[in-house]
Order: structure tokens, then C-alpha cells, then sequence
């Protein structure tokens, strides 16, 4: 199989490293380009990122010697050297969105961890288990943008994507009608790790800026439609959330509170998450976890510790189902935020699009 030549932007912050440890050895992407900021820009991989390397494994001896290519400046060169790019830079909102969008009008396809395009309306924000079939709106995108290979195509917040693919095997037989979900979310979510925020250590953080904004409306256009070429969000479940940033390194977890239309039996709620698969495991992407949902029969699971690395990072633990007093039922969700809700999200995402031919090589 032809490989496809891959870059990423924003290489040397947390999620780009892990873009880069992750795309190391990859069965179908070539990891050929890394860019960065202008004091970055120049200078090997290694003399970018190397003092500043948070992953557990090494850096790729195969990346180390790459020159970093400024990520604003070198839009043309880079769009022209590969296939498609993944977006992980660091930079203001507003920013972040001309420069995605600078680099689909050069026809180069942008897979992004950002949230600068998440709620434009012909940018598909997908979880590729959940709503694929949202990439139809790329065709009305192109258009848009005036381009025949470029687009941008975006993964949710991470913080969603423990509880909703909970929910989602559940929404058409008996209805999520409402929710209540407490995040517990780790540092690297933040781009750190405990020798770069000391002061996390023995604490918690009870707010994490528009953390649950997002959580509680994202949701809602991961179950919209897609309409006239753009994605209408679902106006329902109602979905209300507190997210708290906990003394761990990897890993959020969300307490859940869910009423239905329809109450299912809690064996009923098991068999579908046992049952549920989607289009990545069908086709069996190299990054997608065979068995997405995982539910443990043990009070005291799932634990960061012992099951975010489930399936590589990218399945989702459940754990405590039992019936609630105020709402129908609750239970304990956990996924890897920088895996499964970020880079490891995105990578299968782009292997969906590549699957699908809305990625090819040049």
C-alpha cells in the first residue's frame, strides 16, 4: 500500500508530540513534515522539542532529524510536501482559524485538534465511531472554499469522548433525555505534566476555562444532521456538566447521571455497549480499538491507573452502572484524553477520511 505523506503543525506542544510518537511507524501515514512557531523554525526536531519531550517513550530516532518548518510563513511549502497535515498549534482562536483554513484553500486536507472550527457549520466534528456520516459535508465545504482536495475536518473536546460514546448506543431504541456528568480531568489536558505544573500536585482546580461550555454543547452537533450542506446540531438530551482538573497525568473520568425516554434494564444498557461497533472496527483502521466499550463488572473500575491504556488508549471504560434516585441511572465513564481525545482520535479520524477517499496521495 502507498503511503501517504503527512505533517504536523503546532509538533513540539504536548498533543504534537504525541501526533508524532503516535505517527511513528504507522502502518499508512509518513511522517514528513513538522512545524512549529517561528522561534522553533530552523532548528532540527530534536533541538526544538528535545528539552521539552513529556512523552513516556523516545523520540523517534527517524524524527529527530528533521528541520521545523515554520507553521504560518511556509503554508505553500508545506501543503505542497504532503498529503494532508494534522493542526495541533497553539496560538489564539481566531488565528488557529484563518491558518487551518489558509492551509485547505492550498489544497492540503486538515485534520484538527483544535476547537477553532468545531462550530463552523460545514466543518465536520467527528468521532468516528459515532458520526461519520458527517463527512458528506465536506463536498458543500469544498465549494465553499473553492478547492478540489483541500478541507478541514476536526475531532471533539476530549472531554466528551468518555461519557457520549456511552451514550450513543442507547439514544435511538430508548432516548437520552437528560444529563448530568462531573469531569475529572488530568493535567495533560493542559498541555502539562508534574514537573511543568508543580503546583498541582495534593490539588484541584474546580474550573477549566470553557471546558464545560464545550462539554455541554458539542454533544449536540456530534447527534445533529446533516442539512442544505451543513450540520444542524440536535437540540436534545440536555446536558448540564462540571469539570474539575484532578493530580493526575493521564486520563479523564466523568461521573454520570442519565434519564431516558424509554428506561432500559440495566441488562438491556450492557448488551448494547457490548454489542456496539462502528464503522473503524468494521473496516479494522489500523488505530481502532476492537472492542470500543468496555464495562467492568468490578465496583472499584474503571481506574485511571489500570485501564486508560485499554486497546493502545482508544477504547472507553464504564464502570458502577446502578440505578439513581433522581435520574434513571448512573454510572462511571474514563478515556485518555491525549489518545483517544486528541491525537489518537484524530489519527483515526484522518485514516476514516483516507479510508473513505476523501484523502489521497498525490
Amino acid at each position: 500500500m502507498k503511503k501517504y505523506k503527512v505533517g504536523v503543525i503546532g509538533a513540539t506542544g504536548m498533543v504534537g508530540q504525541r501526533f508524532v510518537s503516535l505517527l511513528a511507524g504507522h502502518p499508512w501515514f509518513d511522517l514528513t513534515v513538522v512545524a512549529a512557531s517561528p522561534r522553533s523554525a530552523g532548528k532540527t526536531y530534536e533541538e526544538a522539542a528535545g528539552a521539552r519531550w513529556l512523552m513516556d517513550s523516545p523520540m523517534p530516532e527517524t524524527i529527530k532529524p528533521l528541520i521545523v518548518k515554520n507553521a504560518e510563513a511556509d503554508v505553500a511549502e508545506i501543503a505542497a510536501a504532503v498529503d494532508f497535515i494534522f493542526s495541533a498549534v497553539d496560538m489564539k482562536k481566531e488565528e488557529i482559524a484563518a491558518l487551518e483554513e489558509a492551509y485547505a484553500k492550498a489544497e492540503c486536507p486538515v485534520v484538527s485538534n483544535n476547537s477553532a472550527h468545531r462550530w463552523t457549520p460545514d466543518v465536520p466534528m467527528v468521532v468516528p465511531e459515532l458520526n461519520p456520516e458527517h463527512l458528506a459535508v465536506l463536498e458543500h465545504q469544498r465549494k465553499r472554499l473553492g478547492t478540489e482536495r483541500g478541507f478541514i475536518a476536526v475531532k471533539s473536546n476530549c472531554s466528551i469522548q468518555s461519557y457520549v460514546p456511552a451514550f450513543h448506543p442507547l439514544r435511538e431504541e430508548f432516548g437520552v433525555s437528560k444529563a448530568l456528568v462531573c469531569t475529572y480531568q488530568a493535567i495533560s489536558g493542559a498541555g502539562k505534566n508534574f514537573d511543568t505544573w508543580p503546583e498541582m500536585i495534593d490539588n484541584v482546580i474546580p474550573l477549566i476555562g470553557g471546558e464545560e461550555e464545550k462539554s455541554e454543547q458539542e454533544p449536540l452537533k456530534i447527534w445533529g444532521s446533516v442539512e442544505n450542506g451543513v450540520i444542524v446540531p440536535a437540540t436534545a438530551p440536555a446536558i448540564t456538566t462540571q469539570c474539575i482538573r484532578v493530580p493526575v497525568s493521564n486520563g479523564h473520568m466523568a461521573a454520570v447521571f442519565v434519564s431516558f425516554d424509554r428506561k432500559p434494564a440495566i441488562e438491556q444498557i450492557k448488551e448494547r455497549w457490548a454489542s456496539f461497533e462502528g464503522i473503524p472496527q468494521k473496516l479494522k483502521l489500523p488505530s481502532a480499538p476492537e472492542q470500543f466499550l468496555h464495562y467492568f463488572e468490578e465496583e472499584n473500575r474503571p481506574q485511571n491507573k489500570l485501564d486508560r491504556m485499554l486497546e493502545c488508549g482508544m477504547a472507553v471504560s464504564i464502570g458502577r452502572l446502578r440505578e439513581d434516585t433522581q435520574y434513571d441511572y448512573k454510572f462511571v465513564c474514563l478515556s485518555h484524553n491525549t489518545l483517544r481525545g486528541a491525537a489518537g482520535g484524530a489519527v483515526l479520524l484522518a485514516e476514516l477520511l483516507c479510508a473513505q477517499d476523501y484523502i489521497t496521495t498525490k
